[in-house]
């Protein structure tokens, strides 16, 4: 379900590699907020967004404010994140009205045991983490689900196989695989094995040629 999400935002005047960094060491993070025509440098408290963003809101419609008082709704459109740190040191936001219809990437989540993994060892194997979809800003869950538990070894289910929001439009190709249950790895190695014990015993048959004399023909 949607949340209702709320941030408060900073204005910059200036911008440039030394102001960001003297942002980052005050706790706050640099970023943009664009959409509708207009961009503007902005900071954020560093706390706050990561609280934000564990909270729903990389998909969520956020509530912007400015000095205490209601500016934008906008959405997360992408994090930076320092590869060594691991703290977020950039964000962009756009502008969106609330029921303004928007792309947006969702994240897919697996429910169930699949029936291959439970019942015949097999291994499941997600292929596709995030969906494309379109839709109203205003009602975009936190992720979206597929169903596993019926899924036996060498099945898969796509991402047409997974239940939007109504209103909502899957842009992922419909066929494109998303989850995927196997045999394990030492499963194969022992099919395999069998199969070209197989056919190793099927090669080393004798070749029968012409009809077999009988015992005690006469000459």
């Amino acid at each position: 379900m949607a949340q209702q999400l709320s941030l408060a935002i900073e204005r910059r005047e200036r911008t440039g590699t030394t102001i960001a960094h003297a942002l980052r060491r005050d706790g706050k993070v640099p970023g943009v907020l664009y959409g509708h025509g207009s961009s503007e440098p902005i900071a954020i408290e560093a706390r706050a967004l990561d609280e934000l963003l564990h909270h729903g809101g990389r998909t969520g419609l956020i509530q912007l404010q400015l000095n205490g008082k209601r500016l934008d709704t906008a959405l997360v459109r992408e994090v930076q994140i320092d590869p060594v740190s691991r703290k977020t040191i950039h964000v962009d936001l756009q502008r969106v009205a609330a029921n303004e219809t928007v792309h947006a990437k969702l994240r897919v989540t697996t429910v169930g045991t699949a029936d291959g993994v439970r019942n015949f060892g097999g291994v499941m194997d997600v292929l596709v983490h995030e969906i494309d979809v379109e839709g109203p800003a205003n009602k975009l869950p936190d992720h979206v689900e597929v169903d596993v538990t019926n899924l036996v070894i060498h099945e898969h289910a796509t991402a047409g196989e997974i239940a939007l929001p109504a209103g909502f439009k899957l842009l992922t190709p419909a066929d494109a695989v998303v989850v995927t249950v196997e045999a394990s790895k030492t499963a194969r190695a022992l099919e395999e094995a069998e199969a070209a014990g197989t056919f190793a015993a099927e090669q080393a048959q004798p070749e029968l040629v012409g009809k077999p004399e009988t015992e005690g023909a006469a000459e």
